[in-house]
């Protein structure tokens, strides 16, 4: 059974810039760096970044991140040059950036229980919430 993330891996072309981003803007905190790839850890987060050539995708995939209610305008103004991929159309606030590589992320302040509320107040969204 799976009881949740274990870790995220994302291939980036250039390591320094990529600790740049997820560490100085969204704050996570290095714990181990090599030539080839770096380890670091925000909250339950462990991200691996792994040097090498990132292939961008045109779909929806992305990792979503957590950061609490306090933090997310702090985190949001820090991202205020990011790129962003998508405008919030969910429930909670949402705040849709691409990383330098191309990488899909979203800062979001909802959890999967105010998501399927979410559905079962407004019923007529299509979504059956089991």
């Amino acid at each position: 059974m799976i009881r949740g993330v274990n870790h995220i891996t994302l291939v980036v072309a250039d390591l320094e810039r990529a600790l740049g981003f997820y560490q100085g803007k969204l704050g996570l905190t290095l714990r181990a760096l090599g030539p080839n790839s770096a380890y670091l850890e925000g909250g339950n987060l462990w991200l691996c970044l792994e040097l090498g050539q990132p292939d961008r995708r045109a779909d929806d995939s992305h990792i979503a991140l957590s950061c609490s209610a306090k933090d997310y305008a702090t985190l949001c103004a820090r991202l205020e040059d990011a790129p962003q991929w998508k405008s919030n159309r969910s429930e909670g606030a949402s705040r849709y950036v691409c990383d330098p590589d191309g990488h899909k992320l979203e800062l979001h302040l909802g959890t999967l229980q105010s998501r399927l509320a979410h559905y079962r107040a407004n019923p007529d969204a299509g979504m059956t919430v089991l």
